[in-house]
């Protein structure tokens, strides 16, 4: 089985965030593999079905961004996940510039709360990221101000344009693995 993880937080009020990106990728990808409608499974909604033969499990933790690993975690064990290979979180990255994707296969947390805590609780540091650019904060923009704003139009347009192709790399990540979606995406 394969767990993809999309972080974000939960509530209206920050549907249309940058921070919200994990959970506007995984949203896709419910929607272009079929998988119908998320369902709460302790602290985190969920949805399940099948990406070319392999069982994917489609997860938003409901605990806050800074908690995500608590939401994240008791799937993991549940479903016996192997982090270093069957986990894929997708965060937002205000290091790169917008529609930017990088995929990872561990590291440090370079400053998101979210990767910290997903590290915190899995013990490790080594599972797979898809990171998505935001655009890095204007100045005398404080980092929290602006991935808990919304995207300007422009951004949000060229984020929508790239759903697609995000759902073509995890498609790839699930087949082929961590290598072959860095070396296809990574550029």
């Amino acid at each position: 089985m394969k767990l993809v993880a999309g972080l974000g937080n939960p509530g209206p009020t920050y549907q249309g965030n940058r921070h919200n990106l994990g959970w506007w990728v995984v949203d896709r990808l419910a929607y272009d593999w079929g998988f119908g409608s998320f369902g709460t499974d302790g602290r985190a909604l969920v949805s399940r079905g099948e990406v070319d033969g392999a069982e994917v499990l489609l997860l938003k933790p409901t605990t806050y961004m800074n908690l995500s690993g608590a939401g994240i975690l008791p799937l993991v064990v549940r479903e016996c996940i192997d982090v270093t290979t069957d986990l894929l979180v997708v965060v937002d990255d205000a290091a790169l510039p917008v529609g930017r994707m990088r995929f990872r296969a561990r590291g440090r947390a370079g400053g998101h709360n979210g990767l910290a805590s997903v590290a915190s609780v899995l013990g490790t540091v080594r599972y797979p990221r898809l990171r998505i650019g935001v655009g890095v904060p204007p100045e005398g923009c404080r980092l929290k101000e602006w991935v808990l704003s919304d995207m300007a139009a422009e951004d949000e347009d060229r984020i929508l344009t790239l759903l697609p192709a995000l759902t073509g790399a995890v498609g790839l990540w699930i087949r082929e693995g961590i290598g072959a979606a860095m070396n296809e995406y990574n550029r």
